[in-house]
């Protein structure tokens, strides 16, 4: 695998909010109880954890309303805790207890909540969120459909389809591309021709790019932009240079060192708890502590069963 060279790791602001720094260790810890989890048999399946992407959901979710759809992808458990917070009822699904958000029958991948939905199928959800994006154009002004996406995905057919649809239409989408350089065990450049930034060019939609990983600088950035599709100027493409940090599923991580020390080095966790913030360790271990608690709880509850209501 060839490792591509990265930039510098870009510094994290000392001034992160709050409720901000919270729902980032919040995410952290639940995505490293769910690696726990497994490796002591406490969940069956799959799961993808977003190890490292936590700030780009946490970032966009004071951007984005309650009446807006967001469409999630495999990798979506920091999508849903940061519009919802909840982290019971995410965990009681993926564990297959009761409390569950699905009743237990999506899983880690497949979520259902009011205007929230999430697919394990690659490129699904765009063709689906430029469906909803035309019917909020028509039924429900101000409002958007909001789509994850991440690079590996621009090999599906139905990426091209959906933004054709949806540049020719301006339609209120804003697609949020994830792009952490590897698509499972490929690296993007052995499987991405060109850019991202290309390939919306080539439908006139609005680009933008960042490798950002402060909040207020991302927010600054975007949320011009994002008000714009909201009054019909049509598409926006939103894409983050990130870096996962976990492996691409459980535990099967292919990289090779070199790769592995180069996310790490841009890791928002590492470079927060090095600031020299001295809220971090406090709320570190008070997020750490809440999901012991809720992920011990949960195990002893009954199993989920699918009632039909």
């Amino acid at each position: 695998m060839t490792v591509t060279p990265q930039t510098p790791p870009v510094q994290p602001s000392a001034s992160v909010e709050d409720d901000d720094l919270r729902l980032l260790l919040m995410i952290r810890h639940f995505e490293l109880k769910l690696l726990e989890l497994f490796d002591q048999g406490g969940i069956h399946g799959t799961t993808h954890t977003c190890l490292g992407q936590e700030y780009i959901p946490v970032a966009l979710h004071p951007m984005l309303h309650d009446r807006d759809f967001v469409f999630s992808n495999h990798r979506g458990h920091g999508h849903y805790l940061a519009r919802y917070q909840d982290l019971e009822g995410l965990l009681a699904e993926i564990m297959g207890r009761q409390g569950a958000v699905c009743h237990g029958v999506g899983g880690s991948q497949h979520i259902l909540r009011e205007r929230y939905l999430s697919t394990g199928v690659q490129g699904q959800s765009l063709p689906v969120a430029v469906g909803m994006a035309m019917r909020l154009a028509a039924r429900e002004p101000g409002r958007l459909a909001c789509v994850y996406i991440g690079d590996g995905t621009w090999g599906e057919g139905a990426v091209y389809e959906a933004l054709n649809m949806a540049a020719l239409w301006r339609l209120p989408l804003l697609v949020v591309v994830e792009n952490n350089g590897v698509a499972q065990s490929t690296p993007t450049e052995h499987q991405l021709a060109g850019t991202v930034a290309d390939r919306a060019g080539a439908f006139g939609i609005d680009h933008h790019r960042t490798d950002a990983i402060d909040l207020a600088e991302i927010r600054a950035a975007l949320a011009p932009r994002i008000e714009r599709v909201r009054r019909g100027d049509g598409p926006l493409v939103a894409e983050f240079a990130t870096h996962r940090v976990g492996p691409h599923s459980k535990g099967d991580d292919t990289r090779p060192p070199e790769a592995l020390r180069q996310a790490l080095a841009h890791d928002w966790y590492a470079l927060l708890a090095a600031g020299g913030d001295a809220r971090f360790a406090a709320f570190d271990a008070a997020a750490r502590e809440r999901i012991d608690e809720l992920a011990a709880d949960i195990a002893t509850r009954p199993l989920s069963q699918w009632n039909g209501s």
